[in-house]
């Protein structure tokens, strides 16, 4: 039974009713599955469709089926050689693999999720730091390239001893099915490791009991990378006391065993496998998995009401990216089995918000959460009012701080005063939450509360504002400007679909504000036209952007944040070749790269003849790094 979730009221009183470290909970993840499993044995727990036609054939694990292809996986594991303490990352898209494999590597010992988007490199990177022994990926597919990504990640990483390859052929049928084997694309890079099928070597275990004890006490079981907007990433380890934590919130406020949950976010990334699969977990709820991709599946957008009507969809989960794309499709299906949407992931413009209830006659239900917090902190009450704009109130046993640091400490900010914001509740890892102890320095206010590096405030009614990110501020000769007023005055313009502001490079002040839109669909409109737009709507001068760029599409992550690494690479390479064209210099920027100790760096080329002091006297006027190429 759901426990009423309306308010900041019905928040204290789940406190007040016990400690949380007092509340009977199942130790282990494991354990956790084997109790659904027994109160909800024939219930559909896992639903994939590899491709987006509502009509399409798809395929649904049983709680009993999904606990034994956990059980045997995990054995599979630890008969490979890993322990409480060793690794088993995967490689996948979505598919009922991976979070059989996500369940089970954090049962036999820590699992460690990895984005498929990424370079080889980044992925060897990854599996490097981690240490990861066993690796699961997809053998050679037509239309994707994880399996060429797999093995060049796996030749730089010589910790990982065998690679499982899940076969997506198997969800195909009729003439399809017998083509793949034709149209496989080559996987040329050699490596060391030992190749085998996963579905043989998984099903030739034992089903039905773990041949290993779990450890007893709480312990670290998985290692997530960040993938957010900000650069480089970082291993943070979650502890499956955290992991359970999040399912017990959606267990206990949101989700019941008739639920049903339409994700098309990827299982690598935290908001799906928590929220969501643990929630799952924890309360027998059906999570659906449309297409491998997700948002990004061919067609799924196209299709998506009719998806939600095969499936009797209660709860979408979604981010502001994929519900401005939804927003420019007709509902043209029959959508009223759906009770809410919960979006994460970014800030959700009231205009989007509108525009979705208008549609669907469905709510959207804003959250917050964070890879570093093992993710939940915040939302939007359910049954309650929901602020739009707001990330709701803190969910029980979270404790929010606003602080801002001063005189080498910290002072408590008031009432609607922005501040950093600062957390602790039981998913937070205090003093450890990355891999590499010298991340962890200064993370902490007063070594307990997890510094999150997002700017925010607090209201009279309990609600949560984010405000910005922290080091996404713009910095115009030292005065700060919040990229978020840029955007929201963008937005209001009815063309623009979605916007960025960054800070581009300048000699004088430092950085100074620009931005990047990406059109509605069908849409046409003057860059001249959004600028004028820009200064009527943004109330401080200085925080006109300088330059306005149409972009085709905004480069986003995964789960559709709009990714400003990128963004900051555009605007550098802008800059610095108008500097050069101005001076009369033959070079141009040949690209901007991210170096993990010197963040981004412009590499310039010639064109011809080049005097490169003077060169270098130019670029010297500006605080960012080059090097020749």
């Amino acid at each position: 039974m759901v426990v009423r979730f309306a308010g900041v009221a019905d928040r204290d009183a789940v406190e007040t009713e016990m400690p949380y470290a007092q509340r009977i909970l199942p130790g282990t993840l494991y354990q956790a599955l084997t109790e659904t499993r027994d109160r909800h044995p024939e219930r559909p727990a896992l639903s994939f469709q590899l491709f987006s036609d509502p009509t399409a054939p798809a395929r649904t694990l049983s709680w009993t089926e999904l606990h034994e292809r956990v059980t045997e996986t995990a054995n599979l594991f630890r008969e490979l050689g890993v322990g409480p303490t060793d690794v088993v990352a995967y490689l996948l898209p979505n598919c009922l693999e991976a979070p059989i494999v996500l369940l089970a590597g954090a049962t036999a010992g820590i699992v460690n999720p990895i984005n498929p988007l990424l370079e080889p490199d980044h992925i060897a990177s990854i599996l490097r730091e981690t240490g990861a022994k066993v690796l699961v990926t997809l053998k050679s597919f037509p239309k994707s390239d994880i399996a060429q990504k797999a093995a060049a990640a796996v030749a730089q990483a010589p910790n990982v001893q065998t690679v499982l390859e899940v076969d997506l052929r198997g969800y195909l049928t009729g003439l399809k099915r017998l083509l793949v084997p034709l149209m496989r694309p080559k996987v040329t890079t050699r490596h060391h490791a030992k190749v085998l099928d996963f579905e043989a070597a998984a099903s030739a275990r034992k089903h039905n009991r773990l041949t290993f004890d779990e450890p007893a006490g709480d312990r670290v079981a998985a290692y997530f990378h960040t993938g957010g907007t900000t650069g480089m990433p970082k291993v943070a380890q979650h502890k499956q006391s955290g992991m359970i934590y999040n399912g017990w919130l959606g267990g206990t406020l949101l989700f019941t065993e008739t639920d049903v949950l339409m994700c098309p976010l990827p299982m690598f990334h935290v908001f799906a496998a928590y929220p969501v699969l643990m929630s799952c977990l924890m309360s027998g709820a059906q999570l659906v998995m449309p297409t491998p991709a997700g948002y990004r599946g061919e067609g799924v957008f196209d299709n998506f009401w009719k998806l939600i009507e095969r499936w009797q969809a209660t709860f979408l989960i979604t981010v502001p990216t994929a519900i401005a794309a939804l927003m420019q499709r007709p509902v043209n299906a029959d959508v009223s089995s759906l009770r809410t949407a919960i979006s994460g992931s970014a800030p959700l413009p009231i205009e989007l918000y509108n525009r979705f209830k208008s549609a669907t006659g469905v709510e959207i239900a804003e959250g917050y959460g964070l890879t570093e917090a093992t993710c939940l902190v915040s939302c939007n009450p359910i049954d309650g009012l929901k602020k739009v704009g707001s990330v709701g109130i803190p969910l029980p046993y979270t404790h929010i701080r606003i602080l801002q640091c001063q005189n080498g400490g910290f002072r408590e900010c008031g009432i609607e005063e922005v501040g950093e914001i600062c957390i602790a509740n039981p998913g937070v890892y205090e003093g450890s939450t990355y891999t590499e102890a010298d991340k962890n320095r200064d993370l902490f206010a007063e070594g307990r509360f997890l510094r999150t590096g997002d700017l925010g405030r607090m209201d009279a009614d309990g609600y949560l504002w984010i405000t910005g990110r922290a080091k996404d501020l713009i910095i115009r000769g030292g005065h700060n400007i919040d990229p978020a007023e840029i955007e929201d005055a963008l937005l209001s313009h009815p063309k623009v679909a979605a916007a960025a502001a960054i800070g581009q490079p300048d000699s004088f002040a430092g950085e100074l504000p620009c931005a990047y839109v990406e059109l509605v669909a069908g849409a046409e409109v003057a860059e001249d036209e959004l600028m004028q737009h820009a200064r009527s709507h943004i109330h401080e001068r200085a925080a006109v952007p300088k330059h306005i760029e149409i972009l085709p599409e905004l480069p986003k992550t995964a789960v559709g944040k709009i990714f400003k690494p990128d963004l900051r690479k555009l605007a550098i390479g802008r800059v610095y070749n108008e500097m050069l064209q101005s001076a009369g210099l033959a070079a141009e920027v040949a690209e901007v790269i991210d170096d993990k100790r010197r963040g981004l760096v412009a590499r310039i080329k010639t064109t011809g003849e080049v005097d490169r002091d003077a060169m270098a006297k130019l670029l010297g006027q500006m605080a960012l790094p080059w090097e020749w190429a």
